[in-house]
Formats: C-alpha cells, sequence, structure tokens
C-alpha cells in the first residue's frame, strides 16, 4: 500500500522501512543515554543513601547490597525497558491507528489496573515465601 506524505511523493514499503530504521536508531541513542543516566543516578543515590547509614543488608543472608549491584541491575532493566519500547515503536502503530484521544488514554489507563493488581500481591507473596 503506497500513501503521499506531505511532499506529494509516494511513499512506499521501502520508504516506511527507512523511517522505522531511522526511528529506531534515534529511540536506541535516547535509550542507551537515559540507560547511562539511569545507572548512574541510581549508583549515587545507593552511595548518599549508605553515606547516611543504609546497610542495604539482605535479611537471613546477611550479605550487603554492593554498589555495583545497583548499577547493574539498573543498567539490566533500563535496556529491557528500551527494548520494549522498541517493540512498541514497531507495532503499537498498527494497533491504535484509527483510535481517538479518549480510546487510547483509556487503552494506557488500563495498563495500570493489573500493575495496581499485580505488583501489590506478588509482592506479598514473595515475602510469604521467604519467611
Amino acid at each position: 500500500m503506497n500513501s503521499v506524505n506531505d511532499t506529494g511523493a509516494v511513499a512506499g514499503p521501502a520508504a516506511e522501512q527507512t523511517s522505522y530504521i531511522h526511528r529506531l536508531r534515534g529511540l536506541a541513542v535516547t535509550g542507551l543515554v537515559a540507560t547511562l543516566v539511569a545507572v548512574a543516578t541510581t549508583t549515587v543515590a545507593a552511595a548518599l543513601a549508605r553515606a547516611v547509614g543504609v546497610d542495604f543488608e539482605i535479611p537471613d543472608g546477611g550479605e550487603t547490597i554492593p554498589l555495583a549491584g545497583f548499577a547493574v541491575v539498573t543498567g539490566f532493566l533500563s535496556v529491557v525497558g528500551v527494548l520494549i519500547a522498541a517493540a512498541l515503536l514497531r507495532w503499537s502503530a498498527p494497533l491504535l491507528s484509527g483510535g481517538d484521544t479518549a480510546t487510547i488514554a483509556a487503552l494506557f489507563g488500563l495498563h495500570l489496573v493489573p500493575a495496581a493488581v499485580m505488583i501489590p500481591t506478588l509482592t506479598r507473596g514473595l515475602r510469604a515465601r521467604t519467611n
């Protein structure tokens, strides 16, 4: 399927692929910068917390979470977030095309409902199984 863009030129599948690749590269760069900032910020925040007396000791194990642990976990999960964003970049437009603002806002808001149920429930379940 071809479409006419703002310049009047016909945009076909090759142009759409090029546009997607350009947007994906931009997302990757933005995601990398955001990941580095998140890693640095989280590590500094953990260092400051440690400086004021937070020991980050894990109960029952006696081990202390090292500052590098905060950096590694933050970096890994940030990269996972960037990969999810890349998937959304690829597949969200067809899924939401044609939806009005209210529909899109409601769909985004409805993602908070299962999160509000799942996160506290799983947290309680993890606590119950570790005690």
